[in-house]
């Protein structure tokens, strides 16, 4: 019996002695030895993480004293540092810095480690692993843009990166905005992948602004950017007046004057408009329009000036430059119009004076049973023949029975009969007076004339003065023109087109007449018309004024029963004169 005990106890020691492990104390055989389960990060894995932790876990607890510094290494390059600690089974080192890129690191644990009975690991333990090249944040865009100019004062300042950042990493010590020395104070937001910066106060005017996100901004693995960024940008101009006309203060200003103001800067013509650029006379508001371009604001009256009156004009802080920042305050200044009537301007018809209608070297022609010259002659330096539809008493200018004009004065034509000698001289030397009267009105005689409303005269009051189509022809098509002379006798008013001159419209009621009021002398109205001339094309309306047409003059179209008149003259100079039942009275 006690052999078989004897042989049962050897076995059991042989058992032990193939499965236990080494105690240090007692070098003796005392149970299951510890080994390493796991690691982070496995064995010969790539791509590693920078800031990765290393661990090993083992299969039982261990006896945190053994896992030290010295037990649990790290190497690369060269051995780095860092701090071990023990938990659960599991031992862990930080790196003390990040880890390298692109580099193969062999972690060590060595046979110094034990359990909490005293048993060593066995064999060392030792496993590679290789870090990647690490997507790093860049800033792809910036809002102001690098070297930005004319930013608003109100400006929310962003950078937006191509990944997505760590939001704790994003604050006043990683994104910071000065200008020079001074930091600017703001809140800083970050949503998707762009971080914005609201500043507290305004920007100041015309300041470089540089902003700086740090390379403590790190992404959402907190990986940072490679180096800071930085960049600069220039705050706005606050837009000023910086000229006006007339000046502030002007006196003697003329009655037709167009008022405008010059911008330091171009503005946002959108904003320049009849509630920003106003004009009063006292507490009366004068009705006009308003215009932009390039950098000068314009106010045209709809109806002249007043004699000897002050005139406030204003543009508010309403008018914004281009980038939306507005006058620092109302710009307003004051003139004064001339405290009397200008001076007469005498304009010499010479011989042409006498002629209700010229037509120049190509003829007259008259189109209806009611054409009248009342007061004057009509004449032509061509060929009498090229007068029709006329008689002056008793002679007859090839009229027939549905063309018969009434002609009061003298037919002045060459021949053949009834033109002669005689009355082709007195023609010519009407054709020579008549050009020097238009040379004399023109814009190079006549220059400085205004545009009231863009070549539009109709619905408008005008007092005397010179007016000249900004756009080559000038039209009345928007209701009657009034022209005022304000009391003064000798008021005169030039009207220069470069082109064409069209009064009235289409349609039974589209004729459209010329007012004279207070004292106005149809007499002292010229008009200078580049090309021709056509009135009132519907039949019927008032024309007023002298006109004096490079190529022709027609009054209404054949068919048309109503009545058109001028008072004045129609003088063309190369083409003919054309009339329907048309009234002219000769001042």
């Amino acid at each position: 019996m006690k052999a078989k005990i004897l042989l049962f106890t050897f076995a059991i020691l042989c058992i032990a002695l193939i499965t236990g492990c080494e105690n240090d104390d007692f070098k003796e055989v005392v149970g299951v030895c510890p080994i390493v389960e796991s690691t982070t990060p496995l064995s010969n894995a790539l791509d590693v993480p920078l800031g990765q932790v290393i661990t090993v876990t083992f299969n039982e607890e261990m006896d945190p004293s053994s896992i030290t510094s010295t037990s649990f290494t790290v190497v690369g390059a060269a051995p780095i540092a860092g701090t071990v600690t023990y938990a659960d089974r599991t031992a862990s080192f930080t790196p003390t810095l990040p880890l390298a890129e692109n580099t193969t690191y062999t972690a060590r644990v060595t046979t110094k480690v034990k359990d909490l009975v005293g048993n060593f690991l066995q064999v060392e333990h030792v496993w590679a692993f290789s870090t990647g090249t690490l997507l790093r944040p860049v800033v792809l865009t910036t809002d102001p843009i690098n070297n930005a100019i004319a930013v608003k004062f109100d400006k929310t300042i962003s950078a937006t990166f191509n990944m997505v950042m760590n939001p704790s990493t994003l604050n006043g010590s990683t994104f910071k905005v000065n200008q020079g020395v001074d930091v600017v104070a703001g809140t800083i937001s970050y949503t998707g992948s762009t971080v914005s910066f609201v500043p507290t106060n305004p920007l100041v005017a015309n300041k470089i602004y540089t902003v700086t996100i740090t390379t403590g901004a790190k992404n959402s693995l907190n990986t940072a950017m490679v180096a800071d960024y930085v960049w600069n940008f220039t705050t706005d101009i606050v837009p000023t007046v910086a000229v006006t006309d007339p000046l502030n203060n002007a006196i003697n200003v003329a009655l037709n004057q167009t008022v405008t103001a010059d911008f330091s800067t171009i503005m946002d013509a959108s904003t320049i408009n009849a509630t920003t650029f106003t004009l009063k006379q006292g507490t009366t508001t004068i009705t006009g329009t308003v215009s932009y371009s390039g950098t000068t604001a314009s106010f045209n009256p709809t109806n002249s000036l007043v004699i000897g009156k002050v005139y406030t004009a204003t543009i508010t802080n309403g008018a914004k430059n281009a980038v939306g920042t507005a006058l620092a305050s109302d710009y307003v200044w004051e003139f004064t119009t001339i405290l009397a009537p200008p001076a007469a301007i005498i304009i010499d018809l010479g011989t042409a004076a006498m002629f209700g209608t010229f037509g120049g070297n190509a003829g007259v022609t008259n189109q209806g049973l009611n054409t009248v010259i009342n007061n004057g002659s009509i004449g032509t330096t061509a060929a009498s023949t090229l007068i029709t539809g006329f008689h002056d008493g008793l002679v007859i200018y090839t009229e027939t029975p549905l063309n018969v004009g009434n002609v009061t004065g003298d037919i002045f034509t060459a021949p053949p009969a009834p033109g002669t000698a005689t009355s082709f001289a007195v023609a010519q030397q009407a054709l020579l007076d008549a050009n020097a009267a238009y040379l004399s009105i023109s814009p190079a005689s006549k220059p400085g004339g205004s545009d009231p409303n863009a070549g539009e005269l109709g619905g408008l009051t005008l007092a005397p003065g010179v007016y000249k189509s900004a756009s080559g022809t000038f039209k009345i098509s928007n209701g009657d023109l009034t022209l005022d002379a304000q009391g003064d006798p000798n008021a005169t008013w030039i009207f220069q087109t470069a082109s064409g001159l069209t009064v009235g419209i289409a349609g039974p009621t589209g004729a459209k007449s010329v007012i004279l009021i207070n004292g106005g002398l149809a007499n002292n109205v010229f008009w200078y018309v580049g090309s021709a001339a056509t009135i009132n094309s519907a039949g019927g309306g008032t024309m007023v004024g002298n006109i004096i047409a490079n190529s022709g003059v027609t009054f209404s179209t054949a068919g048309n029963a109503a009545q058109t008149v001028l008072n004045g003259r129609a003088i063309s100079l190369v083409s003919s004169v054309t009339m329907v039942n048309t009234t002219i009275n000769v001042p």
